[in-house]
Parts: C-alpha cells; sequence; structure tokens
C-alpha cells in the first residue's frame, strides 16, 4: 500500500505541475481501495467518487465536470475536474489541486475554464493549464457564481453582514463575548445569522477578443437590505435567471418575525440598465402568497417560468410550474392536470417545450410539456396509480421509463442537438453518474463510469418494490433491498425506515449519510415505506400527515413492519430514522407493543412542545401542528397531547440516540431529553453526540464512527 500511495502522489504532483492547480503537492487522489469478500464498508462508501455539475461546451461536443474525492485519514474531500467528449470518450482529469474547485464553467467558446478556489475566480485552458487569477475589486469571498448565455454578464454570490454585533453596540467593549439579540430568526439550522447571502451582477471584459478577463461594474442586487439571496439554507443561483436586458431573481423580503412565519417568496425583475427592481408578482392576476421560486426566462425571451406554491406558510404544497408570457402579462399553469411535483426543469431550445424532473411513484423521472397546452380546464388523472400507469395530464410526456429506477437531476440540454439531454442519476445501488438521455425514445446511456469498477468488486444487494395493504384499505408503495446472496430459506433482520421531512420520498437517491445498500450488505432486509405524507402519489397522499403526525403514517410504518415479520425469512425487526423520522422513532417507541425489536433515532423531535419554541423555521410547525401549544384548536391540542415524551412510560426496547450539537433545526437538547427520559425508565439505552455536526453528520470520519455504531447497535439487539 505504501508503494501505491507513492506512486498516487507522484502522478497527482505531476498533474499538479501541468495543470490547474498551486505550488502545494499533496493532493487527494482517487484511492486505492481494497475490498475483502465483497463486503461493501462505511469507509469504502467514503471513497467512492463523487460525480457533480456536468456542464456542456458551447460546441455541445464536451463535458465538463467535477470529481470529489476523501481522505477519512484527513477527514475531508478534495475536488477536481474532469473532461470527456459528448459520448463519454477521452475522459481525462485535467486539475489536481489540493484545493477544491468547484463551479467550473466553460468561457471563451470554449477554450477556456472559469471556476472557483477559495472563494476566488480562476480561469484556466480547456486543457487545464496556465491558470490565473482574477480579482474582483472590493469583493470578499466567492461562494457561487454563474454566467449569462454570452459570458459576458456574471451573477456572484456572497455573505454580507446582518445585524449589529455586541460590539458594535459598545465600542468600549471590544472583546466583549456576547450577542444581543431582538428579533427571530437569530440562528438558523447550524449557524448564528450574523451574515446572509446576497448576490451581485457584474460585467465580464475580455471573453469575446481573447483578451485578459475582468470583472467589472459589480452591483449588489439586495444593495442596502438584509433580505437574502439566494434563501438559506437549501437554495443556490438556480433562483436567479438572465434576461436580454434583466435579471430575474427569487427573493422572501422579510426579516426576523416576519420572516420566521413566512414563506411568501416572489419573483423581481431587475434591470441591467438601470438597475430598477420590480415585484413581478404583484403585477399578475391572482395571489402569490406561498414560494414562488426557480426562475427561468426562455431562450427567446418571450416567456419566463418559475416554481410556485399556492399556499402561503406551507412548504410542502404541490410544486406547480407557471408560465407567464412577458409580452401580454398572461400566466397559465402548466402543471394544472399533472398531479405530482415539478422539480427541476430546462427549456428546449425553441422555446416550445419544457424538460423536467418529477418524483413520480418513488421514482424521479424526466419528463416534457407543451407550452403551448391548453391550461382552461383541469382534470383529475383516471388511471390505476398502484401499477404507476397514471395519465400524466395534457401535453405532458414522460421520457425516461417507469421500469428505470434511477433519480434524475442536473439536466442540461446538448447545444446542436435538441433531442438530448446530459444528466446526473444515481440509485440505491450506486452513487451519481453522468448519463444521455435520448428525449424521443427515452433511452438512457451511462457516460462516466467513476465507480463501476469498485461496485463490481462488492457483493450486490437486490432490490424490489412492493405494494403493502394499509390498515385503512389502500397501497402504500414501499422499497425492499435484501442482503447479498439472500436466501429465503434463512432468516435474516429486518429494518424500517422512517422517512424526514415529513414530505419527502424515499426515492432511488443514493446518500452518502442514510446508505441503504450499505444497510443491505450488513445483512439486513431493508423496508422504505412511502406512507402518508411522502410527495410521489399525489397531493391527498402526502397532505394527509398534516396535523395527523400520530395517526395514518404511524399505521403504515407499523403496516410495513408487520407485512415484514409475516415473512417466514424475518427475524427481529429495528426502526430507524433521522429528524421527523427520529420523531417517528420517538412515538413508535410508545405505542408499538412489542412489534420492533430495537430504535435508532437520529436529530428526531421528542417533546413537540418544546421544539416549537426553540427550533426557527416557525411556518413550518405552525402548519403541521395545527398551531402552537397554547392554541386550543381540535387539532394543535391532538397534536401536542400526544408529543413522544408524554409516551414515555409505555417505552421498554432498546434505543439509541444520536445527535449533532450544531443542529439548530432540531436542537441537541431533544436528543439529550429524550436519552435521559429512557435511562430514568431503565430502558437500554445509547447517546452518540457529535459537537462540530448539525442535522446531518457529513465529516468522514465522524460519519464512520455514525455507521459502526448504528450497525453495532443494530447487531446487538436485532441479530
Amino acid at each position: 500500500m505504501k508503494v501505491i500511495r507513492l506512486i498516487m502522489a507522484a502522478l497527482m504532483a505531476g498533474l499538479a505541475a501541468a495543470g490547474c492547480s498551486s505550488n502545494e503537492t499533496e493532493v487527494i487522489g482517487k484511492p486505492q481501495v481494497e475490498v475483502v469478500d465483497g463486503k461493501y464498508t462505511p469507509e469504502i462508501m467514503h471513497q467512492m467518487g463523487k460525480v457533480s455539475d456536468p456542464q456542456i461546451s458551447p460546441d455541445g461536443t464536451k463535458i465538463l465536470y467535477g470529481v470529489s474525492y476523501t481522505s477519512i485519514e484527513q477527514n475531508k474531500g478534495v475536488r477536481n475536474l474532469f473532461v470527456m467528449n459528448i459520448d463519454g470518450s477521452g475522459n481525462h482529469q485535467i486539475s489536481a489541486s489540493p484545493k477544491s474547485i468547484s463551479n467550473a464553467r466553460w468561457i471563451c467558446n470554449g477554450s477556456k475554464i472559469l471556476y472557483l478556489k477559495e472563494g476566488k475566480l480562476h480561469c484556466c485552458s480547456a486543457e487545464g493549464k496556465d491558470e490565473v487569477e482574477i480579482a474582483v475589486e472590493g469583493v470578499p469571498a466567492i461562494e457561487a457564481f454563474e454566467l449569462n448565455s454570452t459570458s459576458d454578464g456574471i451573477i456572484m454570490q456572497i455573505s454580507v453582514k446582518y445585524g449589529q454585533r455586541a460590539k458594535d453596540l459598545h465600542p468600549d467593549l471590544q472583546k466583549v463575548e456576547a450577542r444581543v439579540i431582538d428579533n427571530l430568526m437569530y440562528r438558523h439550522w447550524d449557524h448564528f445569522v450574523e451574515e446572509v447571502p446576497h448576490t451581485l451582477a457584474a460585467s465580464i471584459k475580455g471573453i469575446k477578443d481573447g483578451g485578459a478577463i475582468a470583472v467589472e461594474n459589480v452591483k449588489d442586487l439586495l444593495e442596502g437590505t438584509e433580505y437574502e439571496l439566494p434563501a438559506l439554507p437549501f437554495s443556490g443561483l438556480e433562483q436567479l435567471s438572465f434576461g436580454k436586458d434583466a435579471i430575474a431573481y427569487s427573493c422572501r423580503k422579510l426579516t426576523g418575525r416576519d420572516y420566521a412565519f413566512s414563506t411568501n417568496a416572489d419573483i423581481y425583475l431587475y434591470s441591467t440598465g438601470d438597475g430598477s427592481t420590480k415585484d413581478l408578482m404583484a403585477g399578475l392576476e391572482g395571489e402569490f402568497p406561498g414560494y414562488d421560486t426557480e426562475p427561468a426566462f426562455s431562450p427567446d425571451g418571450r416567456y419566463l417560468a418559475w416554481v410556485s406554491m399556492a399556499r402561503g406558510g406551507y412548504e410542502a404544497d404541490k410544486r406547480r410550474l407557471m408560465l407567464l408570457d412577458l409580452s401580454s402579462m398572461a400566466v397559465k399553469e402548466l402543471s394544472c392536470d399533472f398531479k405530482y411535483n415539478v422539480d427541476e426543469y430546462v427549456w428546449s431550445a425553441d422555446s416550445r417545450k419544457i424538460y423536467f424532473t418529477s418524483c413520480v411513484n418513488a421514482v424521479e423521472a424526466v419528463l416534457e410539456v407543451d407550452v403551448e397546452k391548453d391550461c382552461s380546464v383541469a382534470y383529475t388523472p383516471a388511471a390505476d396509480e398502484r401499477t404507476g400507469d397514471v395519465i400524466l395530464g395534457n401535453g405532458v410526456r414522460r421520457i425516461t421509463s417507469e421500469d428505470c429506477w434511477y433519480d434524475f437531476s442536473s439536466l442540461k440540454l446538448v447545444p446542436g442537438n435538441e433531442g438530448k439531454l446530459i444528466a446526473v442519476n444515481a440509485s440505491m445501488m450506486r452513487p451519481a453518474e453522468i448519463v444521455s438521455i435520448d428525449i424521443a425514445s427515452g433511452a438512457v446511456e451511462q457516460l462516466s463510469h467513476e465507480n463501476d469498477e469498485l461496485i463490481a468488486r462488492l457483493a450486490t444487494p437486490s432490490m424490489d418494490q412492493k405494494w403493502i395493504r394499509t390498515v385503512d384499505g389502500k397501497d402504500m408503495h414501499c422499497w425492499v433491498l435484501y442482503p447479498p446472496e439472500f436466501d429465503s430459506t434463512k432468516v435474516y433482520p429486518a429494518i424500517t425506515i422512517c422517512l424526514g421531512g415529513p414530505q419527502g420520498t424515499c426515492s432511488q437517491g443514493w446518500s452518502y449519510r442514510w446508505n441503504y445498500r450499505l444497510m443491505a450488505s450488513n445483512g439486513y432486509v431493508v423496508i422504505l415505506p412511502n406512507r402518508r405524507g411522502t410527495t410521489a402519489f399525489g397531493q391527498a397522499w402526502c397532505e394527509q400527515i398534516s396535523g395527523d403526525y400520530i395517526g395514518m403514517n404511524m399505521q403504515d410504518y407499523m403496516s410495513a413492519a408487520k407485512y415484514l415479520k409475516a415473512q417466514p425469512y424475518i427475524g427481529k425487526v429495528a426502526a430507524c430514522g433521522a429528524s421527523y423520522g427520529g420523531y417517528s422513532v420517538y412515538n413508535l417507541a410508545g405505542v408499538h407493543n412489542g412489534l420492533f425489536d430495537a430504535f435508532i433515532a437520529h436529530a428526531g423531535i421528542f417533546n413537540q412542545e418544546h421544539m416549537y419554541m426553540v427550533t426557527e423555521e416557525m411556518w413550518f410547525p405552525t402548519w403541521d401542528n395545527g398551531g402552537a401549544p397554547w392554541d386550543n384548536n381540535p387539532v394543535a391540542v391532538r397534536h401536542y397531547t400526544n408529543s413522544p415524551h408524554k409516551l414515555i412510560k409505555n417505552w421498554n426496547t432498546p434505543i439509541m440516540i444520536m445527535h449533532g450539537e450544531m443542529d439548530y433545526r432540531v436542537p441537541v437538547d431533544q436528543g439529550m431529553a429524550a436519552f435521559n427520559a429512557a435511562q430514568m425508565m431503565g430502558v437500554p439505552s445509547k447517546m452518540v453526540l457529535f459537537p462540530g455536526e448539525n442535522h446531518w453528520i457529513t465529516k468522514p470520519q465522524n460519519s464512520v464512527l455514525w455507521n459502526r455504531e448504528f450497525f453495532s447497535w443494530l447487531d446487538q439487539w436485532c441479530k
């Protein structure tokens, strides 16, 4: 192994000398992974290459993308750049930097690449040579950027100061350590809000004439405000779109308590000519009190599309695809008769269609919609949802097939080839790879093969989907994974996965946190119920969970577990989940009546009354819980009366609790209270806390430990 490391170091040093890199030579490259008897481990999982952000060259012949490699020993990962031909051939690495390279984009008609490294813009040739740093005067660290279609305009995300520090209020106390707070939203997910994102717009010279590249005329779209652009914590520059003489952007222009209780984000138009801004929603027919996000101008400039939620304060409302004719200012919903959510989307080159992804019956599929469709009459699909044979709506066509069990994302249309899309897809069996999609036939071809060789050496679990009958006679979709070399004459322990959210879907995604292939590879049958509250089966199935946390979805989990226990090859069954899934575990611990043999809760809500007063995004519990703990309406009273902490006398099943101490969404004292209560009741229990982690466990060594503790606990009580 030492010889291999020396060879890899020499190779990376050589690439660094030739490509976009600094003078440092300690580069995290693709590791040589040892596999013993085909066993898949957490260590192997973190040594897989992480493929991301494919970008097609302007002439449509090449794909630029990034791969992150992780060093468990150094407890970090580093991302470098690769290029391949549009058909996947000629794949090669063009950078070998010891510092991560991100946000790479083609410029100068594909002869150069612009990217970020350590918060600064850099440029190199298309071959990865001749790196130079591009200074942007007066601009602090750049967190992300995007270019317009001609690459002579740029938007850049930065962080700006929010509010006043204690030392600002008391200039004579410059060493003070305190926060003075007089409003809500003072912390969010994993940080105290002392900075917020803003987006700068600027012009770039030197792109067309081949001269020195410079960024000029920098303007803050939200100058003088403390609003967020893009919105925290999940949004990026997909919230902005370049038009001919304007930039459309989504923004929730609220702060403090107003921000905490509202989801009202509008679409704004910023004039690149005179710098004026107008609220597009204010001039449209109808009301738009909910999230309005992800605007995108059509290539011909005639239309603006965006994603809209109809109701304010409800973050899991249907994601509708809206279309605005900019000449007539007429607006219509392209998803009026489409029962599922519209996730990400991209325009066709002729502006006549929109290609989009949507989670349909637990698979993130690629579809298309005709822009000229008649939206005057909406209708309800009258097909068999259970089989997946669903009428999708007028003018909507599914491109990827129903038996293509992959989740697709990062859609890009190939320039000069309007019949082909480039995307990323993943499944529970493998991480993300770049693929091409034939729009007419739906044929999918894998182009990158970053992890093929490693996965081929691993023993492979099998996977199936089941439709399980619920207590009220409905059919619930479940994915089921079986251990490698599964033998139905043997007996296996099982895991019931309790989904977070609560709105979300158990689809064909790959996770480096909750990795279901890893669970199956450790000898467990894994069932993932798409219980009430999941988003891939229509809005009625999704909405049922709001105000009924203790009801039907808990019965759905128990229906899935009873299905498992009825199989002759299943022995003991555990329930495991994170966030709302952790809440589900705490609730099930008080009501399951011996159905489960062990529990694991990560970042779960234990005391709903206390949680309401220590979380931050107040629109969420206000909607889903029916109000505050002091409200007297029947939904709120039922919800808080049945908080898991009030069922602690019923706990008698071994439980392990994990939590990140920097989790401000579900603060760590929720996990500590659950553990303390379990200990007081004499229930076998264990707690694992991560001081430097938030709602998720992200650092490589922490993740390895998390998995070791996870399987150690399950093995102790279920094997």
